[in-house]
């Protein structure tokens, strides 16, 4: 029996980090080799992507308006983009973009130029950004301690619920997820060192021999 999978937009749940909803086609699909998901405006005027660059990540992302229309906003530079439409992205480029149409659709797909991709499953965490913006630290934990059980292959998710516990006051349970973290991925090993999220527990011998410090 063949593994491909044929899926409609609409089979894949909508997940919101409080901004426009987004599709988590990759962790929906499974795919490990690109990111790929899918944002969608409800109203006109509203923002689909988000201002921002990837300097720091070095990432290229390629979008493509697959319902409505769009327009993108570049360096400060204004672009039509209907339906139709691909917009590609270097990484130092500060883009945001604007529906111009109800249900304008936007599929984002990026990677790292010369590194393997990592799929981190940050996707699947948005939906828990609006609770650790308003510094509800242990009820994201709890959260995160779910999706964590069910994704375990996701090393962001583990660095996540430990940022979440050491600002809770749960030294030993982020210390345990941190672990888990960095023993997956060398570069939130590196990013835990200066991560102010652990300022409570930077101290404790488990950190620093964890980080490297």
């Amino acid at each position: 029996m063949s593994d491909y999978r044929v899926v409609h937009l609409d089979e894949i749940d909508e997940i919101s980090d409080g901004r426009e909803p987004l599709r988590p086609v990759r962790h929906h699909l499974g795919i490990t080799a690109f990111g790929i998901n899918t944002w969608t405006a409800r109203e006109v005027g509203d923002r689909i992507i988000n201002e921002h660059d990837e300097t720091d990540e070095g990432s290229e992302e390629l979008y493509f308006v697959s319902n409505g229309r769009a327009v993108f906003e570049l360096d400060g530079e204004r672009r039509d983009a209907p339906e139709g439409t691909f917009v590609f992205v270097p990484p130092a480029v500060k883009r945001t973009a604007f529906a111009e149409q109800p249900g304008t659709t936007l599929v984002a797909v990026g990677g790292i130029p010369g590194k393997a991709y990592e799929p981190r499953g940050w996707e699947i965490w948005a939906q828990l950004v609006p609770l650790y913006q308003a510094g509800e630290y242990a009820a994201v934990a709890d959260r995160g301690r779910e999706l964590v059980k069910v994704n375990p292959q996701y090393p962001l998710l583990f660095y996540n619920v430990a940022c979440c516990e050491a600002l809770a006051g749960r030294t030993e349970d982020a210390i345990e997820h941190l672990r888990h973290a960095a023993d997956r991925s060398e570069d939130l090993r590196r990013y835990a060192k200066q991560d102010s999220d652990f300022d409570s527990i930077r101290d404790e011998p488990a950190f620093k021999e964890i980080v490297g410090a």
